[in-house]
C-alpha cells in the first residue's frame, strides 16, 4: 500500500505533462468503464501505448473505473437498452450489426453499448479534469506541502524511503 501511494505520489510530482496525465485518465475511463475484453478496448490499448501518455495513470485509473463500473452497471445495461431499442437508431443498429467487425465488437448487448455511451460521455471532462487538477496541484499544493513541518518529518521516515525507490531520486 506505501509503494502505490508512492507511486501516485511520483505521477503527481513527476515531470510528465499534465495533458499526458489527463489523456491518460481519459483512456482509462473507456478501459474500465466497458467489459474488459471488447474490441475498443484493443483500439484504446493501442492509442495508450502509441501516443505519449502516463502508462500507471491509465492503469491505475482503468482498475478504478472499472470498479465503478461495476457499481453502474444496471444504469448501462438500462441506458444500452434504451439506445439499442430507439426507433430512430434501428437502421443504423441493422447496418453494423451487418459488418463482421461490428459483429465482434458485441455493441448489441446493452451493457456494452451503455457503458461505452457512459464512457463517450465522460472521456473529454474526466480528462480536462485530471488536467486541471495536475496542475493546480504542482502550482499551488506542491511548494506548499514540501515546507510544512509533517512532510519534512515523513520525508525522514520508511515511506519517504520507498518514494525515492520507486521515483529513482534515491541514487
Amino acid at each position: 500500500m506505501v509503494r502505490l501511494l508512492a507511486k501516485v505520489l511520483k505521477i503527481l510530482a513527476s515531470e510528465t505533462e499534465p495533458g499526458q496525465i489527463g489523456l491518460a485518465a481519459s483512456f482509462a475511463v473507456v478501459a474500465g468503464l466497458t467489459p474488459l475484453f471488447s474490441l475498443h478496448n484493443i483500439l484504446v490499448l493501442f492509442l495508450v501505448l502509441v501516443l505519449r501518455v502516463n502508462l500507471l495513470t491509465f492503469i491505475l485509473g482503468t482498475v478504478l473505473f472499472a470498479a465503478v463500473g461495476s457499481l453502474l452497471e444496471t444504469v448501462c445495461s438500462w441506458l444500452g437498452l434504451a439506445l439499442l431499442t430507439a426507433q430512430p437508431l434501428e437502421r443504423l443498429w441493422t447496418r453494423l450489426y451487418q459488418s463482421p467487425l461490428w459483429r465482434l465488437e458485441d455493441f448489441n448487448n446493452s451493457v456494452v453499448m451503455g457503458s461505452l455511451a457512459i464512457s463517450f460521455v465522460f472521456f473529454l471532462p474526466v480528462g480536462l479534469l485530471t488536467t486541471s487538477l495536475i496542475r493546480r496541484h504542482r502550482e499551488r499544493l506542491l511548494a506548499r506541502v514540501r515546507l510544512m513541518r509533517p512532510t519534512q518529518i515523513l520525508r525522514g521516515s520508511r515511506f519517504h524511503s520507498a518514494y525515492q525507490a520507486v521515483s529513482g531520486w534515491g541514487r
